[in-house]
């Protein structure tokens, strides 16, 4: 993988290891040689995670809509900045440039994304690994519902191999790195390749 779409939130949250776990993920991206996608701005774990990347000499792309930009809130600081009309175009930008997901804990929005990128991938719209990363359980009740989900008959088994969860961010990187014999079965048994 060349580049990541993370994912989070415009805020830090009360706890403080989502701030760490942000910024572990910045430098664990820019020490691998793997470019940050995300959302722009410069406000909570999205701009520590964009720091963090920058500070450890990484490649960051952020795509954010022009009614944000013109509020004052895009990060200057940037290797590339996409001035979007729409969060459609913005999420869309951000899916193609790239090679896989990862959500770090956030609010509506990146509980969104998350789920728009699992449903193209449930589609076979794309084939990229998506994570979660689940900073002191964080997700845990999200993933109860998915099994909950499942359990009423409404996700597939097949559709729970889509992601991977993890609860540390050097865990989660590798197991995205091996995340992709696991897409071309899934896809095999949708009958889509």
């Amino acid at each position: 993988m060349k580049s990541i779409c993370v994912y989070c939130g415009s805020s830090m949250g009360n706890n403080p290891l989502f701030l760490s776990a942000a910024q572990l993920l910045g430098r664990q991206l820019a020490e691998g040689d793997i470019a940050l996608v995300y959302g722009g701005a410069t406000l909570g774990l999205m701009g520590a995670v964009a720091n963090a990347c920058l500070d450890a000499g990484g490649q960051v792309l952020g795509v954010i809509p022009r009614f944000l930009d013109e509020v004052e809130i895009t990060h200057r600081g940037l290797t590339e900045i996409v001035i979007t009309e729409s969060m459609h175009e913005r999420k869309t930008i951000m899916a193609d440039r790239a090679d896989g997901f990862i959500a770090l804990p956030g609010g509506f929005g990146t509980l969104e994304e998350l789920m728009e990128i699992l449903t193209w991938s449930q589609l076979g719209l794309l084939q990229k690994p998506i994570g979660i990363l689940n900073v002191a359980g964080y997700y845990d009740a999200l993933i109860a519902l998915f099994a909950q989900m499942k359990k009423e008959g409404l996700i597939k088994e097949v559709n729970m191999n889509l992601f991977v969860v993890k609860d540390n961010v050097q865990d989660l990187l590798l197991a995205l790195s091996d995340f992709q014999s696991q897409i071309t079965n899934h896809r095999q048994k949708l009958g889509l390749t």
